[in-house]
């Protein structure tokens, strides 16, 4: 009986200690908002070259004072690449999309937003407000290459949903789906590594 209990104890432990080493592998970002704070959780084992960028522009307070300046009620919040006057953030090089990562556009996760080039993330994100499949990866074609997925929100969902239910009309240079009321990325800072 002993011997079992032992063993049940060091597989009990055994688990623990894995769970643990696997949750400290995955950095965490606190973005505190206008709007309230939101934590992500960064997927590096899936998506290593997007979540590197992403926390060198965290790093760098590269976001802090940012604006969300689009958003799309049941689709995406997007931010990281404007001022409170508009004005286009400077950048660094862009990034090798990761998207046959296996990882979903489901609601809750960020994603990198790029342009028609599959190669062209920098430093703008977006969180799926629902699960939009359209935007996963499907072939390796200028059409299916789908966005890099590269984390989840862990705490704050409800703050990105206050974001999505934003009034939106034309800002700065947008014509549509710009928050009538700025919503600010006051600061984004690494909570864990």
């Amino acid at each position: 009986m002993k011997v079992l209990v032992r063993f049940c104890l060091a597989m009990s432990m055994t688990v623990f200690l894995a769970a643990n080493a696997s949750a400290a592998g995955k950095p965490k970002v606190l973005f505190k908002t206008t709007k309230g704070d939101i934590t992500i959780e960064l997927l590096p084992e899936k998506a290593p070259k997007s979540v590197a960028n992403f926390l060198q522009y965290v790093r760098e307070g590269h976001y802090n004072g940012t604006i969300f300046h689009r958003v799309i009620a049941s689709f995406v919040v997007q931010g990281g690449g404007f001022t409170k006057d508009y004005q286009r953030v400077p950048t660094r090089a862009p990034i090798p999309i990761e998207a046959d990562n296996g990882l979903s556009n489901e609601r809750g996760t960020i994603a990198m937003a790029r342009t028609q080039n599959p190669n062209s993330a920098t430093d703008q994100f977006f969180f799926n407000l629902k699960f939009n499949g359209f935007l996963n990866h499907r072939s390796k074609t200028e059409r299916g290459w789908g966005y890099t997925v590269f984390g989840r929100v862990v705490g704050g969902m409800n703050i990105v949903g206050r974001i999505a239910r934003a009034p939106t009309g034309a800002g700065g240079p947008f014509s549509k789906d710009v928050p009538k009321d700025m919503i600010v990325l006051e600061k984004a800072m690494i909570i864990s590594e």
